[in-house]
């Protein structure tokens, strides 16, 4: 948890940067790690309020944006709830092109009068006026290595888990029933769900599974990539009656039917990591690291009471944006010329198996 400066690649990483007041040893609790930039900062207290454990961020803040993410940390520490101070560690990370004038803390008290920092429209950004793109899955990266747990839950930083999810997921695993006893690495995906805006996010499965019903909710993405995050058996898994506790409702392979899914799910730091050439605006960013999950024959154990919510509105397909298309034709062709083919030198291959 010391803070340190490490160099990745292109990146200068400041590690722990602002770390949490509470610590957890490998065994005490589950850790969150997502990623961002301060845009998205004010999302972090719904989540941590929600997941009541550790929560380790990556930030990314090249350039002027380093000032506004540190102001916009603060507040959130000292002027909303303590539970910020207590469970969230913040990294930092930016291009070395584009290092800020000073990565000092700020000395003095923060006044919280002021309007919150992350308020700002991401137009006027650094990272927009220098036509940037977001290297997410470098905040993915480092937000999981320094994460203090065994389990990790590796989350975009606008999606939030059901209270309750840390006592029970770790009361399954000591539980260790079957399906648990199976040969094959794993990870435990969680289905994830959009609700309308305006909609209060369900508080456990039965709220849910009503908003459902109305039509107030459907899985993520349905109408953007309907593969990509497709529950197996969904009808069934919305049908099961909530429990007390966490277990397995049924166990599938990233292959067939899946062979699309990019899931979130708890693993751990033994798990593959994610690509860091691929950017958010590039698209298809996890789907190599599905396609490395199912060629070492991963189980996926999809959790029967535990779920997922992206922040409340429903997401539509965007109008075409040429920039974004343009990054998106090379992204695909990095994948199909490169990164897969390095895969199957590293991992290997296996029929079904695909990016």
């Amino acid at each position: 948890m010391e803070p340190q400066i490490t160099q990745r690649g292109q990146f200068f990483v400041l590690s722990n940067y602002v770390p949490a007041s509470s610590q957890f040893k490998c065994h005490e609790s589950i850790t969150v790690t997502t990623q961002g930039d301060f845009t998205f900062i004010e999302n972090l207290l719904p989540l941590v309020e929600r997941w009541q454990g550790p929560v380790s961020v990556a930030l990314y803040a090249p350039g002027t944006d380093f000032d506004r993410t540190v102001a916009s940390i603060r507040y959130l520490r000292e002027c909303t709830n303590h539970i910020i101070e207590k469970f969230v560690t913040f990294h930092i990370f930016f291009e070395t092109e584009h290092t800020p004038e000073t990565v000092s803390w700020p000395e003095g008290a923060f006044d919280c009068a002021q309007n919150p920092p992350f308020r700002e429209s991401s137009a006027q950004t650094y990272k927009a006026e220098n036509d940037l793109v977001y290297p997410i899955n470098v905040g993915r990266n480092v937000a999981r290595e320094m994460a203090t747990t065994h389990f990790v839950l590796a989350l975009d930083i606008e999606l939030f888990p059901n209270p309750g999810f840390i006592p029970k997921f770790l009361d399954m695993i000591a539980r260790d029933e079957p399906p648990l006893d199976r040969p094959y690495p794993r990870v435990f995906p969680l289905p994830v769900f959009e609700i309308k805006s305006g909609e209060k996010i369900p508080e456990n499965k039965s709220q849910l599974r009503e908003m459902l019903d109305k039509n107030l909710a459907i899985y993520f993405h349905k109408d953007i990539c309907y593969s990509c995050h497709k529950i197996p058996k969904f009808d069934q898994w919305k049908r099961l009656n909530e429990s007390q506790n966490f277990g397995v409702f049924r166990v599938v392979k990233r292959i067939h039917e899946h062979k699309h899914w990019e899931p979130f799910y708890v693993g751990t730091n033994a798990e593959p990591l994610y690509d860091e050439r691929l950017s958010w605006e590039g698209r298809r960013n996890k789907m190599t690291n599905g396609f490395i999950l199912c060629v070492l024959d991963y189980d996926l154990m999809v959790l029967d009471n535990a779920f997922l919510v992206h922040r409340p509105g429903i997401k539509e397909k965007s109008a075409k944006n040429e920039r974004r298309s343009k990054l998106v034709k090379e992204t695909n062709k990095l994948i199909e010329q490169r990164i897969l083919p390095e895969m199957k030198v590293l991992y290997g291959f296996k029929d079904g198996c695909i990016v």
